[in-house]
């Protein structure tokens, strides 16, 4: 087991699914945990679940709703407040919704939750990452992206048409062409940034989206792996020697792959990263 000891990893959506199970790996290597997550009573039980497990009792907890660029903006400011470096920042909460639905600043859902959450907290902790000697970034995105043909640029909030798993899948296709684009911004700087896909994995990810999504949801389940499963890549990019220095990648059973041709389309990336500093209304360092 790869150690983080007198490190410090800060991770979104770490109070159940994968999450947990990624936070449980991260407390076991020694890490010095910060916990962004939205519901008051999972959070309290995660640590608690933690500290009995591990025996470590100084994890933080960060409230926040992904789902709002001020919440961002809030959780980022308290993480920043509270520890001096960040040395591994894992992005992976994330949502899919049956029916289209708007955030407060107006944006669809599932891409705000998915993908500007992960560009906005990202940059808003950059300083922090700045001050490690080798930061790691690790954004769990999905194989869901094979199932789309590309990224409609000219309509994400989804105004011609609703899907959800078409949405969910362009969402995840953002998390790899984000890593790609942050990758060549940060070449040099000593940050490495990498993609995954994190399995088939039992978790709460449209549990509760309408009768048609729960359903497929208890029905698919039965033959999906267990979080720790799901975890482990996630652990991999985070931990492991052997990625020290790979920047830009897409992995899958902690191995690197090939994306999907759109998914990797640097002028896709570019566009991507200037439509996502307008509709955050941040531009990065």
């Amino acid at each position: 087991m790869n150690r983080l000891d007198g490190k410090t990893a800060v991770l979104t959506g770490g109070t159940s699914g994968i999450g947990r199970a990624t936070a449980m790996g991260l407390a076991q290597r020694g890490a010095r945990l910060v916990v962004l997550g939205r519901d008051p009573a999972r959070c309290d039980e995660t640590l608690s679940a933690i500290a009995a497990e591990t025996g470590r009792t100084d994890v933080t907890l960060v409230r926040c709703d992904l789902a709002s660029l001020g919440g961002v903006r809030a959780a980022a400011a308290a993480v920043l407040d509270r520890v001096e470096s960040i040395d591994v920042l894992v992005n992976n909460a994330g949502t899919t919704l049956a029916d289209r639905q708007l955030t407060d600043d107006g944006f669809e859902m599932t891409f705000a939750v998915n993908h500007l959450a992960y560009f906005l907290l990202t940059g808003l902790l950059l300083p922090r990452l700045r001050e490690a000697p080798a930061a790691r970034i690790v954004n769990v995105a999905s194989d869901a992206h094979r199932f789309v043909s590309r990224l409609d640029l000219d309509d994400l909030g989804r105004e011609r048409g609703y899907g959800a798993m078409r949405v969910y899948g362009e969402s995840k296709a953002s998390n790899i062409l984000f890593t790609r684009e942050l990758a060549k911004r940060l070449d040099g700087s000593g940050i490495t940034v990498n993609a995954l896909h994190p399995g088939g994995i039992r978790s709460n990810l449209g549990a509760n989206q309408g009768p048609l999504l729960g359903l497929v949801h208890r029905v698919v389940s039965v033959f999906l792996k267990s979080p720790e499963v799901g975890a482990r890549t996630s652990l991999y990019l985070a931990t492991d020697p052997g990625v020290e220095g790979r920047s830009g990648g897409y992995f899958v059973k902690s191995r690197e792959v090939t994306p999907k041709a759109f998914a990797r389309d640097d002028a896709t990336a570019a566009r991507l990263w200037e439509i996502s500093e307008q509709m955050t209304g941040f531009s990065y360092p």
